[in-house]
């Protein structure tokens, strides 16, 4: 290691920025953010300046005349450059640590690529070897570490002394805060519920012995409801991703691709509970009731749905029966296949000269086909998005017609959308079914009925297989 990574406190301090440019007013805003005080050395500030108008001190004088007597750190910011070594030397000779930008061979410290969670701060350095390098893998761990990270630092922050108070030993304090950290006060804290939060970690302070034991009984376990979109891994979330990672049991169904649960934890067991049309492996009911065992036993379970939990994924009636049971959970939204399906297809559910709303409804229901809503179905400039249509697929689109549909309004289907199997059959309203059926269609399948629909073949842009299309119509 070349460099010691350390984390100076500014608050109060005297920062010199020498030069007027855009470096130099990146500089000066980082001071500020630090509590520094700052004295900028330019005969002129660019625009960058003007939101920082007021925090800082100007001084247009030459630098020969720059005293640099009591500052801790000074930036060299200079537009062209150049620095004259007179002035490093003045300024190291009072005291101050010297950084010049894009010189690191002069720097007595660099300024890292910083992640700002305050009061949690990550800083990445790659020793002035590629600044760039530096700035690329911040841009990760932007994706990585949720602003809620920060929120969560805050409270732990918060409720240090009242630990310290409790726990004597730093070991127990260690092990509480382990468990804190990893448990459902910090996914509290991380869902945004900071009161909850806050009075979850008092109460287990509370509860919490001398010696760091628990005491009240058993571990609590949790249930995280995470929609897995369609199927492209990309469009997990990243809060989706953190909750994969941290459930010690997964049910998952058959629209979960194989590629999205490869990113659970590698050690969590898992649970098939899919359902396919006619074959269902276990009851919606028997699904509920293991996940409110499994979270008795004291368990992370991660239930992980196709699309998003809330439409058309029962998932309402997964959390009624865990809320009656006082357990503890969770949802995390996720892509629905109507909006994730239509996307890559190059079909936009809504668009201002074809269509103004969407409806989403399912074309099969507990019992069978179910009595759809025609008023509101056929109204004109909508979208219709059908889900779990497919095995319905002749009388829903004989009944489009004799509700009064054009036979010609544009339909299609997309099977296995956002995966690498994609394929997509358009057709109308009179001949979708013809068209699915010469395409071999099986599902999972969402259906796309609109004006809307005309737009695929401009706007197509995702093609991981040869369209079907032209396929389907050869097949007549």
């Amino acid at each position: 290691m070349d460099l010691l990574p350390i984390f100076v406190s500014l608050a109060g301090k005297r920062v010199a920025v020498i030069g007027g440019g855009v470096g130099a007013a990146r500089k000066t805003e980082s001071a500020l953010r630090a509590g520094g005080a700052v004295a900028v050395y330019a005969a002129a500030l660019s625009e960058e300046f003007t939101p920082l108008s007021g925090r800082f001190e100007h001084i247009a004088t030459g630098l020969d005349a720059v005293s640099f007597e009591g500052f801790v750190l000074c930036y060299f910011a200079s537009e062209a450059g150049e620095v004259d070594p007179e002035l490093l030397a003045r300024a190291r000779a009072a005291g101050a640590l010297v950084n010049v930008v894009d010189r690191p061979e002069l720097c007595d410290f660099l300024t890292p690529s910083v992640l700002d969670r305050s009061p949690l701060v990550v800083a990445i350095s790659t020793g002035g070897a590629s600044p760039v390098l530096g700035r690329m893998l911040k841009a990760r761990l932007e994706a990585m570490i949720p602003a809620a990270y920060g929120r969560l630092a805050a409270l732990v922050a918060d409720m240090r002394r009242p630990l310290a108070e409790k726990l004597g030993s730093n070991a127990a304090r260690l092990r509480f805060w382990e468990r804190i950290l990893e448990g459902p006060v910090a996914e509290l804290a991380l869902a945004g519920d900071e009161s909850a939060a806050r009075a979850a970690l008092t109460h287990e302070i509370a509860e919490t012995a001398a010696d760091g034991s628990v005491s009240g009984g058993a571990a609590r376990g949790e249930v995280y409801l995470v929609g897995a979109g369609p199927g492209d891994p990309d469009l997990l979330t990243f809060r989706a991703y953190r909750l994969m990672q941290k459930a010690d049991v997964v049910l998952y169904d058959r629209l979960v691709d194989p590629a999205i649960l490869d990113k659970v934890r590698r050690d969590a067991e898992r649970i098939y509970v899919g359902k396919r049309r006619n074959d269902h492996s276990m009851a919606q009911e028997g699904i509920s009731d293991l996940l409110v065992r499994l979270a008795q036993e004291g368990k992370r379970v991660l239930r992980l749905k196709g699309g998003d939990p809330f439409i058309f994924g029962r998932g309402g009636e997964e959390i009624e029966k865990l809320a009656e049971h006082r357990i503890p959970f969770q949802v995390c939204p996720g892509v629905t296949a109507a909006a994730g399906c239509s996307a890559y297809a190059g079909i936009p559910l809504t668009h201002r000269d074809y269509a103004q709303s969407c409806v989403f409804v399912t074309g099969h229901g507990k019992d069978g086909p179910i009595d759809l809503d025609w008023t509101t179905l056929l109204r004109p400039r909508q979208t219709v998005a059908i889900y779990m249509g497919l095995a319905h697929l002749d009388g829903l689109m004989r009944q489009f017609v004799e509700r009064g549909a054009d036979p010609g309004l544009a339909v299609a289907i997309i099977e296995n959308g956002t995966r690498a199997s994609q394929k997509t059959v358009t057709g109308c309203v009179g001949d979708i079914a013809l068209r699915a059926r010469a395409a071999g269609l099986r599902g999972p399948t969402i259906i796309i009925v609109g004006a809307v629909v005309a737009l695929r073949e401009k706007l197509n842009w995702y093609a991981p297989e040869p369209s079907v299309d032209n396929l389907a119509r050869a097949a007549e």
